[in-house]
């Protein structure tokens, strides 16, 4: 297999590349729901993430409620080779709700980086950056998949690579029979490295 190289970006993918991708769930879904009413089709981001090259880990964090109604999407993950850790939805007396992974990713991110040449994250939050900063002073090549409309323009500007879901989304989504998604062909879509694409959301 020849290696591949993205030019804009000269970022180098080859075949013996460990990899692993690290799926931020809740920013997907929210990210997917919200620009084009929905759902996300992990598996194949997954397969795009890899890119060809040797699969070490592939984890998704998600949020579980009391109901469990999220066991079938869970089994979804597991089926196309997708672990999961779950924390349960935080409700605070108020009423508030709290939900986020951002720090348990990181940690498995770095603890899983000795055994992997390259991280890919899934996720647009700009939260990622001090992550991203430290990876890569470990020499480590870092990769962000995630939907551009949404990405902070800061974090593009922090990773090695970038792909925009949104220029694909017959492949990268699923539509939401409940609500209409808007589905076009399109080619995935790499930017320049230094050049922030979309304004960043506050971090």
């Amino acid at each position: 297999m020849i290696p591949q190289i993205n030019k804009k970006r000269n970022t180098l993918k080859h075949p013996d590349q460990r990899v692993g991708v690290f799926i931020d769930v809740q920013n997907m879904y929210y990210s997917a729901k919200n620009l084009f009413g929905a759902k996300v089709n992990f598996g194949n981001i997954v397969k795009e993430a890899t890119a060809g090259r040797k699969l070490i880990r592939a984890i998704a964090y998600v949020v579980s409620t009391e109901g469990k109604e999220e066991q079938p999407f869970f089994d979804a993950l597991y089926n196309v080779g997708i672990e999961t850790k779950d924390k349960p939805l935080q409700i605070f007396l108020g009423g508030e709700k709290k939900a986020d992974w951002d720090v348990g990713l990181a940690v498995d991110a770095i603890r899983f980086s000795p055994s992997l040449d390259a991280i890919i994250l899934v996720s647009g939050d700009g939260d990622y950056i001090p992550l991203v900063d430290y990876l890569r002073s470990q020499g480590k090549q870092v990769e962000v998949i995630a939907f551009g409309g949404t990405t902070s323009g800061k974090l593009i500007d922090a990773v090695d690579d970038f792909i925009d879901l949104s220029q694909d989304k017959v492949k990268f989504l699923i539509a939401d029979h409940r609500r209409p998604a808007v589905l076009s062909h399109a080619g995935v879509k790499r930017y320049p490295v230094k050049k922030p694409i979309y304004p960043p959301k506050k971090v």
